[in-house]
């Protein structure tokens, strides 16, 4: 019998979990989606309400320590300094069947998330060209974007890539099969790592890294040293993938912000870790200098050490 999406377990209510969420609940009945958060979050969810783009949202809340029937999909949706907690509240959604996708930025997410749960649950994903905004219990967005996915070997597409393909076109989100994903990822990862740290460090939104300018220069010099890092980590990035990716960041919402950005004005700690922190443990490993993401890595955790 072919593999079918019915159930869909999304854990974290950020932004991407809040945007998703909001429009498979449209789509969906109410007991197939399932929102996993601990008592306490929960309680709060249900007094504050979860807004989208203004509109209350109705979610069904599920404890960690719930156990209904596994989910046939499991959305991760939290930043990485969470995905630990994440992985161990996922636990009782898990079956033998269950299809996992994550949503987070970097590169090294779903490798983390198969040691717990195995590879052969994954498939890799990346989440691009949305410019949603989280502020509070309030998320609001103009572009959805699209979720790339596909499976981890290049050149294969198996039934599991096949079931999410058919369950978003069913649920109308946007998205495209890639043979090709790792690739992708650090396509994806060098994007992060330019427009993420530009904008938290040299601008206010994404309007300031769309025009000529400091903020648009560090971007793209720090995409550049990703991709000569991604060439001695055997990954084929070329100047047509950055032309690729800019073009990405020139179609976001100018008064969108990434999210190191949202968590600046937050006062709350980024991941730069994953970003200008993960280009430098690759460039010490590669015996490479990267000087522009040494330079942001440092402006960043020096204002974070002012919190």
């Amino acid at each position: 019998m072919a593999v079918q999406i019915k159930t869909v377990a999304i854990v974290g209510l950020g932004a991407l979990g809040t945007l998703y969420g909001s429009h498979l609940a449209r789509r969906m009945p109410e007991d197939k989606l399932r929102i996993i958060a601990d008592k306490a979050r929960i309680a709060r969810y249900k007094q504050e309400r979860v807004y989208c783009n203004g509109e209350p949202l109705r979610f069904n809340y599920v404890a960690p320590e719930e156990s209904p029937p596994p989910a046939d999909l499991i959305i991760f949706a939290v930043k990485y300094i969470h995905l630990d907690q994440a992985i161990k509240a996922a636990a009782n959604q898990v079956g033998k069947d269950t299809i996992i996708i994550s949503l987070l930025n970097g590169i090294i997410s779903e490798e983390i998330i198969g040691r717990v749960y195995g590879m052969n649950r994954l498939l890799y994903c990346v989440a691009q060209g949305m410019d949603a905004v989280k502020s509070g219990n309030r998320t609001t967005y103009d572009n959805m974007g699209i979720l790339c996915f596909g499976d981890r070997e290049p050149g294969i597409v198996t039934e599991k890539t096949t079931a999410v393909a058919d369950f978003f076109t069913a649920m109308e989100v946007p998205h495209e099969i890639d043979s090709n994903m790792i690739r992708r990822l650090w396509g994806k990862f060098m994007l992060n790592v330019g427009v993420n740290q530009a904008v938290a460090v040299f601008g206010e939104n994404y309007a300031d890294i769309q025009k000529e300018g400091r903020a648009r220069d560090i971007m793209i010099g720090a995409m550049k040293e990703v991709i000569v890092l991604a060439g001695r980590e055997g990954i084929d990035l070329q100047e047509t993938d950055l032309d690729y990716w800019l073009s990405i960041a020139d179609s976001l919402g100018p008064r969108g912000k990434p999210s190191m950005r949202q968590d600046i004005e937050a006062e709350r700690f980024s991941e730069v870790e994953l970003f200008s922190g993960t280009v430098l443990q690759l460039g010490k490993k590669n015996g490479l200098r990267t000087p522009i993401n040494q330079m942001l890595f440092d402006r960043i955790k020096s204002i974070e050490n002012q919190y």
